[in-house]
């Protein structure tokens, strides 16, 4: 799938992130060892609804994944995105339910 954003690792606000025209859209994280929570997803206002918060979403996965990273959801968005996507369900801790 084609990206249309850069996604940019900001390790010093503990974010993935697009920075788009009119702001930014963010994911917040806490990195413990191999693991990571992705804890808050957040897209500006004029931005939602047109796919900036799934793709990212994306991108955020993909970079987790070539990490070698074990994901822990916590944010709401990320959980319902790998319920929709299932085939991501491979990041997650196990024990961890998304449904």
């Amino acid at each position: 799938m084609e990206n249309k954003h850069q996604l940019i690792d900001n390790a010093e606000a503990k974010q993935f992130q697009f920075n788009l025209e009119n702001g930014i859209a963010k994911i917040e994280y806490i990195k413990a060892k191999e693991k990571i929570y992705l804890t808050h997803t957040e897209v500006p206002q004029a931005y939602e609804g047109k796919g900036i918060g799934s793709e990212l979403i994306r991108q955020t996965l993909e970079h987790i994944k070539e990490q070698g990273w074990t994901l822990i959801p916590l944010c709401p968005f990320v959980a319902m995105y790998i319920k929709r996507h299932p085939e991501w369900k491979e990041l997650v801790l196990k024990g961890i339910n998304i449904g």
